[in-house]
Order: structure tokens, then C-alpha cells, then sequence
């Protein structure tokens, strides 16, 4: 929801550091199997996550997965699960976990159905933000932000809700634009986004 530049920016910026700071793992190499292994523990060995707050990482944008390990890797995001799972990745391996993950395909989520009131609220909310005009006209995302589209409900509402109140300012024109609306209106907005399908599935 931020303009494609400064989201480019944002993310060259974080690459610089990355490729700074992150050294070649001094560890025994893991094949990209056994390292996406340790992820479904959280994310799902079938791609449905074992917790609604935890993200879909199946099908999600390649650019926008290796850029999350990177933001986890170098502490501009932060989580309990996440801090020990990324201490021994090197950039090579995050480059391979992310195009892995990239490759497969998006699991159904089994969303519950939307209410023509909520759509209503949502689109009322989305439209005038322009949220389509980075995460792209069937909330799809690009190859920095991400696929939005039938993500976890839950999930979708931490995330903006973290935005909301400045608990996450890994994306500074989200911070902006989730501080514009009512936090009270966000569930709507989680529920609606959660529910989208794309052409043809």
C-alpha cells in the first residue's frame, strides 16, 4: 500500500545491509528440504499454518519472502519463533527457502464467507488508500509487497494492527496509511482481504 518506489527503495536499502551483514553459514549446509522442514513446523507441512496468526508462505511473492528473512536476520523484525530459525541461515539459504516456497502452490485456507456488509465496509476503507495500486488489482502483490489475497485472517489483522499502533515500521507508508483508518475497522478489513480469490481459482 506504499508507492512501488519507495517500496523499492525500502528494499534496496535492506538488501545493502543484508549482503553486508549476513556471512556465508559456518554450520554443516542443509539441503533446502531439510531447512523447509523447520519451517512447516509453524507455517504447515501441507502449507496451512498451525496457528491463524501465523502467515501463508506457500506461493507468497519470492522478492517479499527473502525480504522478510532479511528483516528477521538482521533484527528489523522481531519474533520468538522466528529469531532462532533464522540465526544460522546464511544468505544463500534464505535465497533458496525463498524461491522454494515461492514455487508452491497457494493452499486453500478454507476462509470463512464475507458478508455483503463487511465487503461493503472494507471496499469503503481499501479503495480511497489505493491498496491496489501496490498489492495489484486482485490483491496479488508484486515482487515486493505481498500477496494479500487469501492469507490467514488473523494474521492480516495482527499485521495491520502492528502498523497501526507503530508495533511494526518495517514498511514506514503502511505505518502511515493503517494510522489513517479506525483500528476498530480492521478486522473488517482483515476478513475482506482474506476472502478474495483470484481469476480462476
Amino acid at each position: 500500500m506504499i508507492k512501488p518506489t519507495a517500496g523499492a527503495f525500502l528494499f534496496g536499502i535492506l538488501a545493502i545491509g543484508y549482503f553486508a551483514v549476513v556471512q556465508p553459514a559456518p554450520a554443516v549446509a542443509q539441503s533446502v528440504d531439510e531447512l523447509a522442514a523447520v519451517c512447516a513446523g509453524c507455517h504447515g507441512e501441507n502449507g496451512v499454518p498451525m496457528d491463524k496468526t501465523i502467515p501463508n508462505i506457500w506461493g507468497q511473492n519470492r522478492s517479499y519472502l527473502l525480504n522478510q528473512l532479511v528483516a528477521f536476520k538482521l533484527g528489523h523484525r522481531t519474533n520468538e519463533q522466528m529469531a532462532p530459525v533464522v540465526e544460522s541461515l546464511s544468505k544463500t539459504d534464505m535465497e533458496a527457502l525463498a524461491t522454494h516456497f515461492s514455487k508452491l502452490s497457494w493452499p486453500d485456507l478454507q476462509q470463512p464467507p464475507v458478508p455483503d456488509d463487511v465487503k461493503a465496509k472494507a471496499r469503503a476503507i481499501l479503495d480511497p488508500l489505493n491498496c491496489r495500486g501496490c498489492h495489484q488489482e486482485h490483491y496479488q502483490g508484486d515482487t515486493v509487497r505481498p500477496r494479500l489475497a487469501g492469507q490467514q485472517d488473523d494474521y492480516l489483522v495482527k499485521t495491520m494492527t502492528d502498523f497501526h499502533t507503530g508495533d511494526r515500521k518495517t514498511y514506514l507508508g503502511m505505518v502511515a496509511l493503517m494510522k489513517s483508518i479506525d483500528e476498530a475497522d480492521i478486522k473488517a478489513l482483515g476478513a475482506y482481504l482474506a476472502a478474495v480469490k483470484l481469476p480462476g481459482h
